[in-house]
C-alpha cells in the first residue's frame, strides 16, 4: 500500500511540475507542423507542392533538436524556410524552458523525498522474510545495524538525519539494509517501513530523543500488536508509562543494564565473564576464558572487587551504580557538584564539587578499591581517571564514553572497564532480538545454590569453549514449526519422537555431533516463559515437541547445519536411523514391496 501511494505521489509532483513545459513543446510542435503543412512549397511541373503531415512532424523533430538533416522530401521555397526559420528557434527556446524545468523538479527537494520513500518502500516489498524496523541510527542504531547484519537479520532503518542515512549506504551489510531519512514517529513512515506486514516481527525505538521513542512504542502497538517493541528509556516517568502498555514491549535501559552488570561482576564473576564472553566484549575470547576458569589470568585482567567505592557524578548512571552497590552492602562515596543531591538517597558520604585531587582525597580514595568516572563529558572523566591513578595506582577504573568518536582516547587511558551507553544499550537490544531465552536463563542460573552454582558453571563455560574453539561465539533461536523446522514437525504431526540428540547429530558422520551446546528449551512463548516451561542444558534424549523453543550456542557453520536437519526429510531420515531414505518414485516402491531392500 505504502508504495503505490508514493508512486502516486511522485507522478503528481512530475504533472504538477512539468505541465507548463510539456503544454508549451506540443503547442509549439503542433503550430511548426500545422505551418509547415500549409505554406505553399516550390512549384514541380507547374503544380505547387505542399509538405504532408508525416514529412512536416519528421522535418521539425529533427530541426528542433538542431540536427539538420537537410530541406526533405523536395527543395524548400522562400516562405517555407522562413518558417523553418522561426520554427528552429522557437523550439530551441521551448526546449531550454522544458530543459530548465527539470532541473528543476529534480532539485525539488519535496520531488526528491518522493522518489527516495517511493525506492524505500519498493525495497522494503522485495524483503520476504522476517525483519526489523530500526528507528534511529546514531551510535546505538549503527551498532545494532552490524550486530543485526551479521546475524543475517533484514532491517529497515528510519533516520532524521540524512547525513547519517547516507553513511547507512556506504556499509558492507551482508544483508538488505534499506534506509529513510524521515521522523519514525509519523505514522506513514512507519508503515513505508513495513509496519503492519506480518513478516515484521519487531520494531527498535533507538532514537536520542525519549519522546519520540514513547510515541513510536505507542504507535506500534496501535498498528500492529502482533510486533516485539524493544525501546531505549533513560528516564523513570517514560519507563512507568512504557510498562504498562504491552506485554511484549522491552525497555532497555543502559545505565540500569550496566548496574546489573557490574553487580554481577563483583558478586557473581563466572556469570560476568560468560556473559562478556557470549556478547563479544573487547578481550572477552575463549582463550581469555580458559585461562580465567583455569586460575591462570594474567593479574591485569581482572573482576571488579569487593569494598569502598568511589563514584564521580551522581545523574542517572551514579545513581543506579549507587543503588546497586549499597544494595549490596559495599561502602560508597559520591563525588558530585551539585549539593541538592545529597538528601536524595540517604547518602551516607557525599562530597560536594567537582572531581579533583582535593575532593578524591576528601572521599577517601586512598582506601578506596575502585572508582566510578560516570559523568556526562568525556574530558571530565578521563581527567578523572588520571587524577586516580596518580593518587591510588591499584584502583579498579571504571569510566564512561558518552560519544564513540572518541573512542581512540579511551582506549589508550588504559582503564579496566569502558561502559559506552550506546555499545551496552545495542548489546542488549541484539541479545533480546536474537536469544530472549537468555533472560529466564540467566535467571535461573542466578538462583542455583552457592554450593553447585560455580562448579555448574565452570562445567558449562569449559564445555561450550571446547565446542566453539576460537570463533566468536554463535546465538541461534529457533521456533519448532512448520517455516522453520517442517521436516521435523512432520515427523511430529504423524506422532513419532524427535530426539533433540538426533537433530543435533552431523549430516556428514552421524556417529559426531555438530559444534553446538543447546542452553535452553522453553515449551511456551519467551516473553512468558514459566520456570515449568524452561529446561537448562537439555540432554539429548528430550523429545522435541511442536512449539518449543531452542536456544543454542556454538559455531555458525554448525547452526546452518543444524537448520539444514531440521527441513530436510532425507537428512533427519539418515540421523534417526542410520539409513538411508530411499528418494526416487521407484526405489520407494521397491522399499515398500520389498522391505529387506530398506536395510
Amino acid at each position: 500500500m505504502a508504495a503505490s501511494l508514493e508512486i502516486g505521489r511522485v507522478g503528481a509532483i512530475i504533472l504538477r511540475q512539468m505541465r507548463r513545459p510539456i503544454m508549451s513543446l506540443l503547442v509549439v510542435y503542433a503550430v511548426a507542423v500545422f505551418g509547415m503543412t500549409v505554406i505553399p512549397g516550390k512549384e514541380i511541373d507547374g503544380q505547387t507542392y505542399y509538405m504532408s503531415l508525416f514529412h512536416a512532424f519528421y522535418f521539425i523533430s529533427y530541426t528542433a533538436t538542431t540536427t539538420g538533416f537537410g530541406e526533405i522530401p523536395d527543395e524548400f521555397s522562400e516562405a517555407q524556410r522562413i518558417w523553418a526559420i522561426a520554427c528552429l528557434y522557437v523550439s530551441v527556446i521551448a526546449w531550454f524552458y522544458a530543459i530548465g524545468a527539470i532541473i528543476r523538479l529534480i532539485q525539488n527537494p519535496y520531488f526528491r523525498l518522493a522518489l527516495a520513500e517511493r525506492n524505500f518502500a519498493n525495497s522494503v516489498e522485495r524483503i520476504i522474510g522476517p525483519f526489523y524496523i530500526l528507528c534511529g541510527f546514531g551510535d546505538t542504531g549503527s551498532l545494532l545495524a552490524r550486530g543485526l547484519s551479521d546475524a543475517r537479520i533484514p532491517t529497515v532503518v528510519l533516520e532524521a538525519d540524512e547525513a547519517r542515512v547516507q553513511a547507512l549506504t556506504l556499509r558492507d551489510y551482508k544483508v538488505p539494509m534499506p534506509g529513510l531519512c524521515a521522523d519514525a514517529s509519523i505514522p506513514i513512515h512507519l508503515q513505508e517501513a513495513g509496519l503492519e506486514r506480518l513478516n515484521c516481527k519487531a520494531v527498535i525505538a533507538a532514537t536520542n530523543n525519549e519522546e519520540v521513542n514513547l510515541r513510536i512504542s505507542a504507535i506500534v502497538s496501535l498498528l500492529n500488536s502482533n510486533a516485539m517493541i524493544v525501546t531505549r528509556s533513560r528516564v523513570d516517568v517514560f519507563e512507568e508509562t512504557l510498562s504498562s502498555w504491552s506485554r511484549n514491549l522491552h525497555i532497555v535501559d543502559p545505565f540500569k543494564v550496566f548496574a546489573k552488570g557490574l553487580s554481577a561482576a563483583i558478586f557473581n564473576p563466572v556469570l560476568y565473564m560468560f556473559n562478556e564472553w557470549l556478547v563479544g566484549a573487547p578481550g572477552a575470547t575463549s582463550a581469555r576464558l580458559s585461562r580465567w576458569l583455569d586460575g591462570t589470568l594474567e593479574p591485569r585482567v581482572r573482576v571488579p572487587p569487593k569494598g569502598k567505592w568511589i563514584i564521580c557524578g551522581y545523574g542517572r548512571m551514579g545513581h543506579e551504580a549507587h543503588e546497586m552497590l549499597a544494595k549490596n552492602g559495599l561502602k560508597v562515596a559520591v563525588i558530585d557538584p551539585h549539593p541538592g543531591r545529597s538528601d536524595e538517597d540517604g547518602l551516607s558520604q557525599y562530597v560536594v564539587g567537582r572531581t579533583t585531587a582535593k575532593t578524591l582525597r576528601n572521599a577517601g580514595i586512598e582506601d578506596a578499591v575502585g572508582i566510578l568516572a560516570g559523568t556526562d563529558d568525556d574530558g571530565h572523566n578521563l581527567g578523572i581517571l588520571l587524577n586516580a591513578r596518580a593518587l591510588n595506582p591499584n584502583l579498579f577504573v571504571i569510566v564512561r564514553q558518552n560519544r564513540h568518536a572518541n573512542e581512540v582516547a579511551f582506549n589508550k587511558a588504559n582503564a579496566d572497564i569502558i561502559m559506552q551507553p550506546s555499545l551496552v544499550t545495542a548489546r542488549r537490544i541484539l541479545l533480546t532480538l536474537i536469544a530472549p531465552l537468555l533472560k529466564p536463563f540467566f535467571k535461573l542460573l542466578l538462583r542455583l545454590p552457592e554450593n553447585i552454582k560455580e562448579e555448574f558453571m565452570n562445567n558449562l563455560l569449559r564445555r561450550l569453549v571446547e565446542t566453539v574453539g576460537d570463533e566468536k561465539p554463535h546465538l541461534l533461536t529457533l521456533d519448532i514449526n512448520d517455516e522453520t523446522s517442517s521436516a521435523v514437525v512432520e515427523l511430529l504431526d504423524r506422532e513419532e519422537t524427535v530426539l533433540l540428540g538426533d537433530v543435533l547429530r552431523n549430516p556428514v558422520d552421524r556417529e559426531h555431533y555438530i559444534d553446538t551446546v543447546p542452553l535452553v528449551v522453553c515449551s511456551e512463548p519467551s516473553q512468558n516463559c514459566s520456570d515449568t516451561a524452561i529446561q537448562v542444558l537439555p540432554g539429548n534424549d528430550y523429545a522435541i515437541n511442536k512449539g518449543d523453543q531452542l536456544l543454542l550456542c556454538g559455531r555458525e557453520k554448525a547452526h546452518r547445519l543444524f537448520d539444514s536437519t531440521l527441513n530436510n526429510e532425507y537428512a533427519l531420515h539418515y540421523l534417526r536411523t542410520g539409513k538411508e531414505k530411499p528418494r526416487g518414485f521407484l526405489m520407494q516402491w521397491l522399499v515398500k514391496r520389498y522391505p529387506p531392500l530398506a536395510g
